[in-house]
This record gives structure tokens, C-alpha cells and sequence, in this order.
């Protein structure tokens, strides 16, 4: 069972975005399966933290995913990453491998933007010294922006004359061309009212008297809307890496009426060490440290004696594993690479769902005590309805759907938003039971 939840990974060439891939993507061996029918070679897993309600229901031992896994009430739901090749500059008129770049991000939800903060590859992604990478987040958005803005504007005539003859509403006209980028309605909705909100855009309804200025403005908003950016400024432990890191933050420091700028909140930047993560999982499976993603610090039989699991280091692993302590872990709290996970999901707000066969046992069985509990985590989006969600599980459950209720036994009406630990363990009922 599998959410739709697609997570697009991005950067120019060598700025370690396959390490960051690597890093995120490498799972825990003994989870063999995905909720996936095919996996495509440009595509791969990663994990999301969350709490499971299996502790906070007494269940925790009979808690069995059928997907991803449970330590300790720490559920990890596997989520889709897609690694989009092919961005380099003039993407947007074709170049590189432009054309599949850009129509890859169609299928994806959130973007993360790799950036090589140390300032060692230039924007072609050949070897540099002293790159100021200050403008890449800038040139991914004006890349998107321009292919996005570029094929409306061709169009734009032609789509003021219909939606003045037929009199629709302006969003119907709106999601009609934009329905191409993947997007929905309500996202369109989101995108227009904010340009009147702010008032970027006066003649709201009146598209006939929108300047190419107007459109160009609505574009930007849409985007923002459509593809929130997590960017990931990687290789944080490189030399001149903190004087550049530096002069992003400031550029994307919050402002006074600015929410996002290039597409992008100060909140939404994450420091990481891809190469520091994807070495510290390379000595946990070779029995050398103990130690998970995301924590601050690992242990080694040099810190714990005591740990004869453990395997003695060597002077060459030591001296790695110290500089990525003193460099990483202690300087920044992590190796930032499940923070920006995290961030992804949550920019979109999804909201993880429990379907159960007993909101008693909370198991695939009513009657089977013994039967494994929460054996299945959904992520939808926010706004998602009981009905909704049925239909999303199967056709059949919304054709045969005869109601659906939650912990304790209230009764949920169809139309009712599931919302994050107050609705979101839902039984449902169908006329063939």
C-alpha cells in the first residue's frame, strides 16, 4: 500500500546529489519490500519519521508494517524519490538533458535541491575553485519558471479569447493550462488568491486585462504553490563552505511581508553531509560503529569497551570517523540528510493515515487479538476526507462504502477531514462485509 507521494531530487552535475541519494535511499537490510509495483532506475526509496500510535495504544509488540518499519514507536514510511537528471543552465530551452528534466517534475510534489555550499563545481558542474553558489537556488526556480511561463504565454491569446466567450471563472481557464504540471484545482485556487492578497494582480477575475508582467507574476506564485523547494546545501564540512553558507542564509533571511524568495523560506534550507552520512551507514554495516540516521553522534568500541559486538578501527577509519564528528555531528547536530527528508513531506503537510480492519486491536483481524496492529501507514494530503480516502484505497471501498469510524468507536461522516491524531486510525465499512 503505497502513498502518492513523490519526492523530486535535483542539481546541477557534481554537486552530490548521487551521494545525497545514496545517503537517503540506503535502507536497512532487512527491509526487502516497498509499496511499489516497479521501481524505474531513476527511482528510489527513502524513509520518513514519524510517531506510531502503536505505543500510545499499547500494541507496540504486535505493530508489523508491511512497509518501511517500527523501533520504539519511531515508524520510518517509505516515500518515493526521484532523481532528476539533466539540470544545467538553458534547461528550459532544451538543453542538456532539459527536455526529460523538465517533464520529470511533473510527477513530483516537493523538490529538493542539492547545492554544493563548498563552492568546488561551477554551474555546469565542472571542477571550480572559489564558485560563489549563491545563485544556483535562484537559476533552478528561473529555469522551472521560465519553461513553466513560456509554453502559458505561447498559448495566451488564444486562452483569453475562450475564457471571454465562455464566461468560466478564472481558475477553471487557469487549471485548464496548468493541469499539464501535475497541479489540482485547489492548488491553482491557492496560487490566485494569494496574487490578489498581496496585490500582485488587481483585475483578479479579468484575465483579458492581465499584462504579460501579471501572467509572469501568477506563474511565479503558481509555482510556489506547486513545487515547494526543501534545498539541501551539501558538503557543509568542505574548506570556504561556512563563508558561503553564510551569504545564503542572509540572501534568504526572513523579511517583512516576503515569504518566499526563489521559491524559498530560510526554513526550508538544510545544512548536510551527504559523503559524512553515506560513510558513517558504511562502518554501522560493517560492525565498525552503532549508529542512526539522524542521530548526533555514533559509538565505536574506542567510546564503549563494552560493546564487544563492535569491530576495532583501524588509524584510517579513526581519523575519518573524528574528523566527521568534530566537523558534522558536534558542529551542526546531524548529518542534516533525514532532517531534510522530514522537511519535504512536512512542506507539503501530509497527513499519515492508519487504515485498520478493528479500531480494538487495531489489527488486519476483528477477532484475532494476536493479529498484527498498524500494519499499514498512508500519507495523504491535508483536506483529505474519510470518502476520499476510501476511494484512494480502493474503488471498491468507495463503491461499496458504508461508513467508516475511528478510536472508540466514533462514527466518522464522509465529508470529515482527517486530521493528525484525531481522526486518522479510520476503520471502514463496506455493504460486502
Amino acid at each position: 500500500m503505497s502513498s502518492s507521494f513523490v519526492v523530486a531530487c535535483v542539481g546541477k552535475p557534481s554537486a552530490g546529489k548521487s551521494s545525497f541519494l545514496n545517503a537517503v535511499t540506503d535502507a536497512a537490510a532487512k527491509v526487502g519490500s516497498f509499496p511499489f509495483t516497479t521501481i524505474e532506475p531513476n527511482q528510489g526509496v527513502a524513509y520518513y519519521p514519524l510517531e506510531c500510535p502503536c505505543v500510545k495504544h499499547g500494541v507496540s509488540k504486535q505493530c508489523k508494517p508491511r512497509y518501511g518499519w517500527c523501533k520504539e514507536g519511531r515508524r520510518f514510511v517509505p516515500v518515493r524519490l526521484l532523481d532528476v537528471a539533466g539540470l544545467v543552465p538553458g534547461a528550459s530551452e532544451g538543453r542538456g538533458l532539459g527536455n526529460r528534466f523538465l517533464e520529470d517534475l511533473r510527477q513530483a510534489d516537493v523538490l529538493i535541491h542539492v547545492v554544493d555550499a563548498s563552492g568546488t563545481t561551477d554551474d555546469n558542474g565542472r571542477e571550480a575553485k572559489g564558485y560563489d553558489p549563491v545563485g544556483d537556488i535562484q537559476w533552478l526556480r528561473s529555469e522551472i519558471e521560465a519553461w513553466v511561463f513560456g509554453n502559458v504565454e505561447r498559448r495566451w491569446p488564444g486562452v483569453v479569447r475562450r475564457h471571454t466567450a465562455t464566461k468560466a471563472p478564472a481558475v477553471d481557464t487557469l487549471h485548464a493550462q496548468l493541469a499539464g504540471y501535475g497541479t489540482t484545482r485547489d492548488v491553482v485556487q491557492r496560487a490566485l488568491d494569494t496574487v490578489v492578497r498581496t496585490q500582485l494582480i488587481e483585475a483578479r477575475d479579468n484575465l483579458s486585462q492581465w499584462s504579460t508582467d501579471d501572467l509572469r507574476r501568477f506563474v511565479g506564485v503558481f509555482l510556489d504553490q506547486r513545487f515547494p523547494t526543501i534545498v539541501a546545501l551539501n558538503k557543509i564540512d568542505m574548506p570556504d563552505a561556512d563563508k558561503n553558507i553564510a551569504a545564503i542564509l542572509k540572501r534568504y533571511r526572513k523579511q517583512p511581508n516576503v515569504v518566499l524568495r526563489d521559491g524559498v523560506s530560510e526554513d526550508n534550507i538544510v545544512l548536510t553531509s551527504a559523503l559524512s552520512e553515506c560513510f558513517l551507514r558504511r562502518m554501522v554495516k560493517q560492525r565498525f560503529i552503532s549508529y542512526t540516521t539522524g542521530d548526533d553522534d555514533f559509538v565505536s568500541l574506542d567510546d564503549d569497551p563494552a560493546l564487544t559486538e563492535l569491530r576495532e578501527l583501524d588509524d584510517k577509519a579513526r581519523r575519518r570517523l573524528d574528523n566527521i564528528r568534530d566537523l558534522v555531528l558536534f558542529r551542526y547536530g546531524s548529518t542534516g540528510v533525514q532532517d531534510v527528508i522530514v522537511r519535504a513531506v512536512e512542506a507539503v503537510g501530509f497527513v499519515p493515515v492508519f487504515p485498520v480492519k478493528s479500531v480494538v486491536n487495531f489489527g488486519a483481524s476483528s477477532s484475532d487479538s494476536s493479529s498484527a496492529a498498524f500494519q499499514d501507514c498512508v500519507l495523504v494530503r491535508p483536506g483529505t476526507t474519510v470518502r476520499e480516502f476510501a476511494r484512494k484505497m480502493h474503488n471498491q471501498l468507495d463503491v461499496n462504502y458504508a461508513g467508516a469510524e475511528t478510536v472508540g468507536g466514533l462514527q466518522l461522516a464522509e465529508d470529515d477531514a482527517i486530521v493528525a491524531g484525531k481522526n486518522n486510525i479510520i476503520k471502514i465499512a463496506t455493504t460486502a462485509q
